[in-house]
């Protein structure tokens, strides 16, 4: 090993990694977008995340997350009825047990995402000036939905 090699490996800083986990309960007002940019950014400031992973997770099949504009509503609701069309109640569904809007529910959920990552950085999440996080609720129906948060990365002690 050389002197420089040596010198470089001295002086590096080794940063305590720490995870932290919290669920959060949203509730939705039936079809549409609820924003949890708000939620989540508080949690993280709360537990002193910096810099790392912000992971979000929803535990629901007929319900979902995304990343979306979040400056005009009117995107919103175009998403929602490109969605209805893409599947739309009264369909032939082989599964009906749960009602006309559960199965078009579950394809919606598919078709956007259960999981997100947000890298997070100086302890803000690095979402772009228009951004928001949505929860989407697909079914006609209030519901209480779970939201699963998970850090891990550099926090203040």
């Amino acid at each position: 090993m050389v002197a420089s090699e040596l010198a470089r490996r001295q002086t590096q800083t080794v940063t305590a990694i720490r995870q932290a986990s919290h669920s959060l309960t949203v509730a939705t007002q039936g079809k549409g977008f609820s924003e949890i940019t708000g939620a989540l950014a508080s949690w993280l400031t709360e537990i002193g995340g910096t810099n790392g992973l912000l992971t979000v997770f929803v535990r629901h099949t007929s319900a979902s997350l995304t990343i979306q504009e979040n400056a005009d509503p009117n995107v919103q609701r175009d998403l929602l009825d490109a969605l209805e069309a893409f599947a739309p109640e009264g369909a032939d569904y082989a599964h009906q047990e749960e009602g006309p809007d559960d199965m078009p529910s579950h394809i919606k959920a598919m078709l956007t995402s259960v999981s997100l990552g947000i890298p997070v950085v100086d302890g803000k999440m690095t979402l772009g000036t228009w951004q928001g996080v949505y929860l989407i609720e697909h079914r006609a129906s209030p519901h209480r939905r779970t939201v699963v948060l998970s850090f891990i990365g550099e926090a203040r002690s």
